[in-house]
């Protein structure tokens, strides 16, 4: 069984139920969830050995995210205890015209103010075939933006497949340009999920936005490869026909051979769009790291992260089997 490492901050999301507003319910209801987290999760449903290292305080909120971790099949051996607050993040669920709302409150959080000398990726790593990082992480702060940066040359030091997914957050960017940190963890990812709009932002590579869509993918693929050396370029594209419908795609570029692979279109009816990112992700890691070919790869992803969408919560709990179903049922 492949062993995939994933690191970044976990943090409680408190939602109104429903379609309700804030403050219009006198309940919140309460979720884990996090980019690197959302990843882990649904990596350990896919049967993947799947082990997370982050840091939250040595309180009841941090030792429930390390439950509701442990409680998905997580391995938690690495996590780092300290600092005296969990990050959180409020959403409210949005309906037809109404779009989504988050508002967070990250800031001095425990894995913000991560020593990276707290983590010996040596030990961390040790038989891992794989280690999955995020944009988020180096925004967060300077102790989180060292500790990236060494694990993804300690899991190039031992042939361990790096992916990275951009993940572009602007508020965590304000007033700073991302790609002083970015590019250089980008050169030592061999696998990069984005959108153009990410990697505009993130890397400072664009093309012309009046390409058709797969023509797009492989013109920014091929120059991110170019100037990065990624070999893989995977692109997400989310179609917000409202708030409660969305249209999802994928594409999956090869340096090897200049392949470029699309999935089908789903038209989701939305239940929560939080983790739909994430999840394919997680798929196009499962995909891949199981020798799943490219076509195959980036439908199974796009198909995992469809399902995704309508399930509450930051985590995809589906099966292979559910996604493959779905594959075979959307021919």
């Amino acid at each position: 069984m492949k062993r995939v490492v994933s690191f970044g901050e976990i943090m409680l999301r408190l939602s109104p139920p429903g379609h309700e507003r804030f403050f219009q319910s006198p309940e919140l209801r309460t979720y884990f969830g996090g980019s690197e987290a959302n990843v882990a999760v649904s990596l350990a449903h896919f049967g993947v050995r799947s082990d997370y290292v982050t840091r939250v305080p040595a309180n009841a909120l941090g030792d429930g995210a390390v439950r509701a971790l442990r409680a998905e099949g997580v391995g938690v051996e690495h996590v780092v205890r300290g600092g005296s607050r969990l990050g959180l993040y409020f959403v409210e669920s949005g309906a037809d015209l109404r779009p989504m709302r988050v508002v967070y409150d990250r800031a001095g959080s425990a894995f913000a103010q991560l020593d990276p000398a707290g983590i010996d990726w040596a030990a961390v790593l040790t038989g891992a075939d794989w280690l999955h990082l995020s944009g988020i992480t180096p925004a967060l702060g300077d102790g989180p933006a060292r500790a990236a940066q060494e694990a993804a040359t300690a899991a190039r030091g031992i042939g361990a497949t790096v992916s990275l997914d951009l993940n572009y957050r602007p508020a965590l960017w304000a007033g700073r340009d991302p790609s002083a940190l970015i590019r250089p963890l980008a050169e030592s990812a061999d696998v990069l999920i984005a959108n153009p709009g990410a990697v505009d932002a993130m890397l400072d590579i664009r093309v012309d936005g009046a390409l058709e869509w797969e023509k797009r993918l492989t013109a920014i693929a091929a120059r991110v490869h170019e100037e990065l050396g990624c070999g893989q370029v995977a692109m997400t594209h989310r179609e917000v026909l409202s708030a409660s419908e969305h249209g999802w795609s994928a594409a999956l570029y090869e340096a090897t051979g200049k392949n470029a692979h699309a999935s089908r279109r789903y038209q989701v009816r939305i239940v929560d769009r939080v983790g739909g990112g994430d999840s394919f992700a997680a798929a196009l890691i499962f995909a891949r790291s199981s020798g799943r070919a490219g076509l195959d790869a980036v439908r199974f992803a796009t198909a995992a992260s469809a399902l995704k969408l309508t399930i509450p919560g930051d985590f995809n709990r589906v099966s292979v089997e559910e996604v493959d179903r779905l594959l075979e049922a959307s021919g």
